[in-house]
């Protein structure tokens, strides 16, 4: 998960903060959410006759998702349940509405977050799977920020050293609101559109890699 501090856990410190930082802010996110959703349509007041006219929508439908069943009450309730079951716990009691829901499953993931962070396995996938939630809820209440910021798609695999063993790049690449290709800012490789698909199979390889490295090691 971490490309840059090195740890004897499965999260860095640094990670680890992170992601209590992302989980706490999911309840917040999910009410700024409701700001975003479309308007209802609106008849023709003083009981006129004339059609119904409907205001534009002013986000992507992504935000319905995202506030719908599936979307952060049910990745945040998965990853509950994936570490009841990995600390050998009863299933988790649901709360009662989505907001309540969210509120419960990110506090009881927060409070697991030391024991995951240095025994779980998982907590890669936990982190990976909040980074992207929290990013996409993000994008829409704060669009600036997560324009300045890009969406981090994974390390560079640019060979920049054949006379190294390991002469992979290895940089995080990102990929900014408006750009048209993915460069990345420490080798300068620049990867165009036709290339997004085999570089998303390095990266998730790679990832998948790193992953099974840890779990031997553990």
């Amino acid at each position: 998960m971490c490309d840059t501090h090195p740890t004897t856990g499965y999260l860095c410190t640094r990670c680890t903060r992170t992601l209590d930082e992302q989980l706490l802010r999911m309840p917040a996110l999910y009410r700024a959410l409701g700001a975003f959703l479309p308007p209802a349509a609106r008849g023709t007041q003083h009981g006129g006759r004339g059609p119904a006219a409907e205001a534009p929508l002013p986000v992507a439908e992504h935000v319905l998702d995202l506030r719908g069943p599936g979307g952060m009450v049910g990745v945040l309730e998965r990853q509950r349940a994936e570490l009841h079951a990995a600390r050998g716990w009863a299933e988790p009691v649901l709360g009662v509405g989505i907001l309540n829901r969210i509120t419960l499953a990110a506090g009881a993931l927060s409070h697991s977050l030391s024991w995951a962070a240095e025994s779980w396995p998982a907590a890669g996938d936990l982190a990976r799977a909040i980074r992207d939630l929290h990013g996409s809820a993000a994008s829409v209440v704060h669009p600036r920020l997560a324009e300045e910021r890009g969406t981090r798609l994974g390390m560079c695999p640019q060979l920049v050293s054949e006379d190294e063993a390991d002469g992979v790049c290895g940089a995080v690449l990102r990929h900014f609101p408006g750009d048209r290709t993915v460069t990345c800012r420490w080798c300068g490789t620049v990867y165009e559109p036709s290339a997004w698909t085999a570089l998303r199979e390095w990266i998730d390889y790679e990832e998948a890699e790193a992953k099974d490295r840890l779990a031997q090691a553990g």
